[in-house]
């Protein structure tokens, strides 16, 4: 990306996206039942090769295709997503054999991940989660751990072959107790129910009655799962902001398209200057949510380790997430009922748009990570003089 700008080759590619999107992968979409895994829809991310450059690309790249998949097929982008997301941490702390059993699965869209870290207690304050692993289950000293406890609002759940679970081990107190575990989805005691939500992702909980893992289980070390965790996060959370714009511009084109031919009071909606005023407050604050998405990814392609990555990550999903709500409402506004009926791209994407929010971080925890971002530069200014 040449400054501000796409490159042509990204533009055309962006293009492609969008057209294969709403054209191969919108009637799969249709099909699936709402609330459930799509394994039809997965198989042909995976055919089209779109599953495997989730693990390929940089940030930047993954934020085109999740923009891109949004702008044409929602559904697309979220089952793409959680796949990454599920599976990130087995590519970045798995060891050897894990990625060898589990990520092929992954990228043909056979096997599917899940990301298990939200807790009834413990959504937006992750390290407070309280999902026990005791050593064998009794507190000795044994080689394994039982996993007791609850998980809740996890994507692709109950329906997922394995998933990547945040349990608390005890090796030091929030954070620094919490181990990361590779969970497949047939291991005894291990079971979970679907939950009815407003978006149509398939959300479920977990229920851990004394579920064994081992050694070979752990992704990356005992106590470093959270690390595991955010680092998954903070390569997701730009992408999440691209998925939000490319709703932003699907609403926005669709409003751009009904305002210049809908007819009212002598003329077409887009004449009067209240519309054309509110139209173009959503196109400006959709390119600027697209810019800071972009420029987020751009930091981390640089440096994932660099200190403002967080930073850049959190006020890239929280600017975009809340645009993109923005955006959609107006949208609604200026359609009117047609808008409200069932089926119709903005009603779709009016129950779509408020997930964003919450989900990997809600604003407000965005908001938090901000601000000690900002303070503690502060901190570290005054400290130096």
């Amino acid at each position: 990306m040449a400054g501000f700008a796409l490159d042509p080759e990204q533009e055309q590619w962006c293009e492609q996206l969008r057209a294969l999107a709403a054209e191969r992968l919108r009637p799969l979409a249709e099909k699936g039942e709402p609330g459930c895994v799509n394994r039809p829809l997965l198989a042909a991310l995976g055919e089209q090769g779109l599953l495997e450059r989730v693990f390929g690309a940089g940030a930047l790249e993954l934020c085109l295709l999740r923009e891109s998949l949004a702008y044409g097929c929602t559904e697309a982008e979220t089952a793409l997503a959680l796949q990454g997301l599920g599976a990130h941490p087995v590519l970045s702390a798995g060891s050897a054999a894990q990625r060898e059993r589990w990520l092929p699965g992954v990228r043909e869209g056979r096997t599917v991940a899940a990301f298990a870290l939200s807790e009834p207690g413990a959504g937006s304050d992750a390290a407070a989660l309280a999902l026990a692993a005791d050593r064998d289950g009794r507190g000795g000293g044994g080689a394994g751990w039982r996993l007791t406890g609850e998980k809740r609002w996890i994507s692709n759940a109950p329906e997922a072959d394995f998933y990547t679970v945040f349990a608390r081990t005890g090796e030091g107190p929030g954070a620094k107790g919490v181990s990361a575990f590779l969970v497949p989805a047939d291991r005894p005691g291990l079971t979970g129910e679907a939950l009815d939500m407003l978006s149509p992702h398939p959300i479920g909980s977990l229920a851990f009655d004394g579920v064994p893992v081992g050694p070979a289980d752990l992704l990356g070390e005992p106590g470093r799962g959270f690390r595991v965790a955010m680092d998954t996060l903070n390569r997701f959370r730009p992408s999440v902001g691209a998925f939000a714009v490319g709703m932003a511009r699907a609403a926005l084109d669709a409003t751009l398209a009904h305002t210049a031919r809908r007819q009212a009071f002598g003329g077409v909606l887009g004449d009067l200057q209240a519309v054309a005023h509110r139209v173009a407050e959503m196109a400006t604050r959709t390119e600027a949510a697209r810019l800071l998405v972009y420029a987020a990814a751009g930091a981390y392609d640089r440096d994932s380790g660099a200190p403002e990555v967080p930073r850049r990550a959190a006020m890239a999903k929280l600017l975009a997430t809340e645009t993109a709500q923005y955006v959609v409402d107006h949208a609604v506004q200026l359609h009117g009922a047609v808008a409200l009926q069932r089926g119709h791209l903005l009603e779709h994407l009016y129950r779509e748009v408020r997930a964003p929010r919450i989900y990997e971080g809600a604003s407000e925890v965005q908001r938090t990570i901000i601000a000690k971002s900002l303070y503690g530069q502060t901190g570290a200014g005054a400290a130096g003089r």
